[in-house]
């Protein structure tokens, strides 16, 4: 199999559900037998209804949640990581150099002003102090982040500046996996249209991705694919 046919990331009949203890145990199902392969230069978004576990699926690709059954494999340079068995210090690892998350939230720590925030996720990543702030500023620039932001904490913006910065945090490094949970929910349409073009250069710099896009022209703009998470078995809709 060539490098190119590879994939980056795949679910392997991945199962996942939540005991409720304070219902009495009551075991609520996300999905069952969840399979997908994110590759190269892929834009894969995960479709369906509210509910039907697609939050769920890009968390456990993170390592935030564990699945319950099945197998997530990672691509990490010459070897393959299952996060499903992994520790969570190579969990931590693939954070540094493999998985770049863009969550709908942004949480820092607090009085760190903007730029710094971006600077220290592409230092993480591997850039120098120099290279990251050259980036950190032009990402910031390009999101339309006014430079007298920059030096100021992003807890003190709106939701809409701060996940302009949640963005360039998440897109400074060069990591060949991209995990987008509703990037562009907060986002004006000048806003949206750089954030399609920020995921077209990924693409084209072979980095492999997968999100979540509600906004159906969004959606369209950035998808290679479509998988329908309702489709796996015990998936359930709100």
């Amino acid at each position: 199999m060539t490098p190119r046919m590879t994939p980056l990331l795949a679910f392997d009949a991945v199962g996942k559900s939540f005991t409720l203890h304070l219902r009495g145990g009551t075991v609520l199902p996300v999905v069952s037998g969840a399979t997908l392969a994110v590759h190269p230069g892929e834009c894969v978004v995960l479709g369906g209804a509210s509910g039907a576990g697609k939050s769920s699926l890009l968390k456990m690709a993170y390592g935030n949640y564990r699945c319950a059954t099945g197998a997530i494999r990672v691509h990490d340079g010459t070897r393959v990581v299952d996060l499903a068995t992994a520790a969570p210090r190579e969990i931590l690892g693939l954070r540094r150099t493999t998985l770049a998350y863009v969550s709908q939230f942004l949480r820092v720590i607090p009085r760190v002003g903007a730029r710094a925030v971006v600077e220290a996720a592409g230092i993480e990543g591997g850039l120098t102090p120099e290279a990251a702030r050259t980036r950190a500023g032009d990402l910031l620039a390009r999101l339309d982040l006014p430079e007298r932001l920059w030096a100021l904490p992003p807890a003190t913006f709106s939701g809409g500046e701060q996940q302009r910065v949640n963005i360039a945090r998440g897109l400074i490094a060069a990591r060949p996996i991209l995990l987008m949970d509703e990037p562009t929910a907060s986002l004006d349409a000048r806003n949206r249209a750089v954030v399609v073009d920020l995921i077209a250069e990924k693409r084209a710099a072979g980095v492999g991705i997968l999100g979540i896009f509600h906004d159906a022209d969004i959606r369209a703009a950035v998808a290679t694919r479509i998988v329908d998470v309702s489709t796996f078995r015990g998936a359930r809709a709100a």
